[in-house]
């Protein structure tokens, strides 16, 4: 079954983790991340799915493949990884192109396409509610999604957004108020091994001391987001 279709059967035995936002304090109050919950293997179509929401941002994932690849996009010694970004309402623009690319680009960076030459993968993401920090909510649930399908990678991944207001003040995984007051936006996807920079995504203006600020929240944040992944798929996995 192709990428076109998002929907399947939802399982009776639904197995969501969540944690509460207050664990997940980095640096205090001013620098908390918000709630994390996340539910895999939704969706009976794609080989693999996952909804994974921060506070009221939420995505869901479907992972296809490694399948058949149409010849005029086949890549004779790695699979091909293409992204689809749904918006909750109406078609694709220009900001879901860019998303997609920043997302493939993360896929690519871990994903162990060489062991599945010839074939696809595709990962198909719905915006179900956009309520800050989106693309960080997708990477991770791409990444989520991706263990679920059983896809080979060298590490996983997670996506973490912080925004700096007028006066310099660091908020991680801002809302959509705080995306919208603040002087800039920057969104960073890590590795699970190193807390390696795989791809940025940044808007506004910053010196270069607050572009490094913000990577090490990005990165001291990301131990919390691993953490809750490890525990989510470790309820999983102990109950299946």
């Amino acid at each position: 079954m192709g990428p076109g279709v998002m929907e399947g059967v939802m399982h009776a035995d639904p197995k969501i983790h969540t944690e509460p936002g207050t664990e997940s304090s980095p640096r205090g109050p001013g620098c908390s991340l918000r709630h994390l919950a996340c539910e895999q293997n939704l969706l009976s179509r794609p080989d693999g799915s996952a909804s994974f929401m921060q506070g009221d941002t939420s995505v869901l994932a479907g992972v296809y493949g490694p399948a058949e690849v149409k010849v005029s996009k086949e890549i004779f010694n790695k699979a091909t990884l293409e992204v689809i970004l749904r918006p909750k309402i109406g078609l694709p623009g220009v900001a879901e192109k860019s998303r997609e690319r920043l997302i493939r680009n993360t896929c690519e960076a871990v994903v162990l396409g060489v062991l599945h030459p010839r074939t696809s993968i595709t990962v198909v993401l719905q915006v179900v509610s956009d309520a800050g920090s989106l693309l960080a909510c997708c990477l991770n649930a791409a990444c989520m999604a991706l263990v679920d399908a059983g896809v080979p990678m060298q590490a996983l991944f997670c996506g973490v957004t912080c925004a700096l207001d007028s006066d310099g003040t660091l908020v991680l995984d801002p809302t959509v108020k705080q995306e919208k007051e603040a002087r800039a936006v920057l969104t960073f996807a890590l590795d699970s091994v190193d807390r390696k920079l795989l791809m940025s995504s940044t808007k506004g203006l910053y010196s270069d001391a607050e572009l490094q600020q913000c990577l090490a929240a990005a990165q001291a944040a990301s131990h919390h987001v691993f953490r809750f992944y490890r525990e989510s798929l470790q309820r999983r996995y102990s109950k299946s």
